[in-house]
């Protein structure tokens, strides 16, 4: 039966990772995060307040564009971030921190509520939480440049607000993934141990913490 996987995650927590790794275990088709393709993140990363708004809404078409794709897939699928994530971690982060405006944050959330409400929720989302610490180490270890300035204090704040979203996402149901202690590239095992509990909750299974 086809089925539809929502990675969930800080930066550079190791979703791209596991999206990779499940579906070339399993065959099922990947849609990535377009981060190499949004022309304003480089730009965003060096003048949030300038390009927040900008940045967002090309994040949320391209979401909004790839549920319509993955809706239509004939197999199953896995996605690298969801439109969800977008919009209540991301953007309201931007907003919290006074980088969006009142008029461009009520623009911008009019537009996902609404649009929101048309997609298919995932079967299930994988959220991937890491401490602050490994999220700096791997961000620096994947070496893309307009990210190694992200400072502690806005992946913390990411952090918070994943926690609090993931407690109260009701849509699909939520797999917690703890990553410090985990290593799916080096060990197959716990690649393995990822899989046994998707595979649990797939089959309808109370809410899970993997640890």
């Amino acid at each position: 039966m086809k089925k539809f996987v929502a990675i969930a995650g800080n930066i550079g927590v190791g979703k791209s990772t596991l999206v990779d790794m499940l579906c070339a275990h399993k065959g099922w088709e990947p849609f990535y995060e377009p981060v190499k393709e949004n022309p304003y993140l480089a730009d965003f990363y060096a003048h949030m307040d300038v390009w927040a708004f900008h940045s967002q809404i090309f994040f949320l078409a391209h979401r909004l564009r790839s549920h319509h794709q993955l809706a239509q897939f004939p197999t199953s699928v896995v996605q690298d971030r969801s439109v969800y994530e977008d919009a209540e971690i991301f953007a309201r982060n931007l907003y919290r921190q006074q980088l969006l405006s009142d008029r461009d944050w009520t623009c911008y959330y009019e537009l996902y509520s609404t649009l929101s409400r048309l997609l298919r929720p995932p079967d299930l989302v994988i959220y991937l939480r890491a401490a602050v610490p490994t999220l700096q180490r791997r961000i620096a270890q994947r070496g893309r440049d307009y990210e190694q300035a992200i400072a502690g204090d806005y992946l913390a704040q990411l952090n918070l607000l994943y926690d609090q979203w993931s407690a109260g996402f009701t849509l699909s149901p939520v797999l917690i993934v703890e990553t410090d202690k985990l290593d799916y590239v080096q060990y197959d095992q716990h690649l393995d141990q990822i899989w046994e509990r998707i595979d649990h909750r797939l089959r309808g299974r109370d809410h899970l913490t993997l640890t």
